[in-house]
């Protein structure tokens, strides 16, 4: 069982920038913490890299029914490349640009746990505190922590399988988080707290209760206050898309005779983003999402020697490098999270050591929400054989596997027939 304890532990929040360059090339974000990371070579990615990354994505969009995404890959030694592809709908609605804003799915959940590490070095929790001392009426999780919430250890069920398709039905509705986590609470629990990796959404809902509670802020007060405004990120909140300058998304759903309709998703650009809550509820932009997950990744919001020290195997029979703490998964040198919300599949991840980043968004929720994480692998694979720039020199690190390996993976996950090259 794993345990931290106030002696062991070095948190300390970053009160100043760190002494590293800007990230992206160009950008100016108005936070007062740098990601410590190598500087961005300011070069666009060569021709032959940007068609190899556009084809992966496209591939991607076509197997899923997106008819737009938008993709950001940052390689600090060769280039970057960030662009929107597409439509908003299959039927036209205006290209899709880079400047759009998306749910950002799954990766709440590590925004979550960058406010409790933080809460917890300003002395207003304990990470091995039990839920039960900021939730009430839940008296069977007194032997569950927050850490373990947040390291997804808690044992505790999801929510999501079983009130999915309400949320397509009724995407206006307004969920109760509680509600929400009662859910994941009537399932049996995996095992003993502590001892395993339990994909568990009512676990970061539960998380974002005891925050709340312990703090006397609402939720979305905390991602502000804790992770956008110190990091910069203008375009990220939890709660609602922008009435104008969204990216539309949708679910494709099966029509009268029973087949799905790639054709014609259903809108769900305006659905509540209640049914993620501290779990899934963030919007925000590519800019903004490459930028956090490198946050995330170099440790950037809180130093703390422990969070990501005790990986966990996201499944029993998957590859050892595939692993879950701290809020993040870490797939080889990579840190981040995936997963999708109705309307969008959403990933992010970056190196903290080489500063390779991918994020990328697809606009129709239909498939396995994997195929995010598939194809986020896959352009990081592309990306990782970038050549270097004038005066930079490639990363030796590689990544256990092949950009071949995951577009294959992302075709078998495919609910949709792409359309005919043109």
């Amino acid at each position: 069982m794993r345990t931290r304890s106030t002696r062991h532990r070095a948190i300390a929040v970053i009160a100043g920038a760190l002494t590293s360059a800007l990230v992206f090339a160009g950008c100016s974000f108005g936070g007062e913490i740098e990601p410590d990371l190598p500087p961005q070579s300011t070069a666009a990615f060569p021709d032959e890299t940007v068609q190899q990354l556009t084809d992966a994505v496209t591939h991607a969009m076509g197997v899923t029914g997106s008819s737009g995404a938008i993709v950001g890959v940052w390689a600090p030694w060769s280039g970057s490349w960030v662009a929107g592809l597409g439509t908003q709908r299959p039927d036209g609605g205006g290209d899709v640009t880079a400047d759009l804003v998306f749910r950002a799915g799954k990766v709440t959940r590590a925004m979550t746990c960058d406010v409790l590490f933080e809460v917890a070095a300003a002395g207003k929790v304990k990470l091995d505190d039990s839920v039960t001392q900021y939730v009430s009426g839940v008296p069977d999780l007194a032997d569950v922590t927050l850490v373990q919430l947040c390291d997804g250890t808690s044992g505790i069920g999801s929510y999501a399988g079983q009130l999915y398709s309400s949320w397509i039905t009724n995407p206006d509705r307004v969920w109760d988080p509680r509600y929400l986590a009662s859910f994941g609470l009537g399932q049996p629990r995996s095992g003993a707290p502590g001892a395993s990796y339990r994909d568990s959404d009512a676990g970061y809902v539960l998380l974002g209760l005891a925050l709340q509670r312990a703090t006397e802020m609402t939720a979305a007060d905390l991602i502000h206050a804790y992770v956008a405004d110190p990091l910069g990120l203008d375009a990220t909140s939890l709660g609602e898309l922008p009435a104008e300058g969204a990216l539309k998304g949708g679910q494709s759903v099966n029509n009268a005779e029973g087949v799905l309709d790639c054709a014609a998703p259903v809108d769900l650009t305006t659905a509540s983003s209640s049914s993620g809550f501290t779990d899934a509820g963030a919007v925000t932009n590519i800019d903004d999402l490459g930028r956090y997950v490198q946050a995330l990744a170099a440790g950037a919001l809180v130093q703390d020697d422990d969070r990501f020290g005790a990986p966990v195997a996201v499944a029993a029979d998957g590859p050892s490098w595939y692993t879950a703490d701290g809020g993040a998964l870490h797939a080889g040198s990579l840190v981040g999270q995936y997963g999708k919300v109705p309307g969008y599949i959403t990933a992010a991840f970056a190196d903290p050591e080489s500063g390779l980043t991918v994020a990328v968004v697809l606009n129709n929720s239909a498939a396995d929400g994997a195929v995010g994480e598939y194809l986020a692998w896959e352009l990081a694979a592309i990306a990782s054989k970038a050549p270097a720039a004038a005066g930079e020199t490639v990363p030796e690190a590689g990544l256990p596997w092949t950009a071949e390996q995951y577009r294959e993976a992302i075709a078998a996950a495919a609910v949709c027939t792409p359309p005919p090259a043109e």
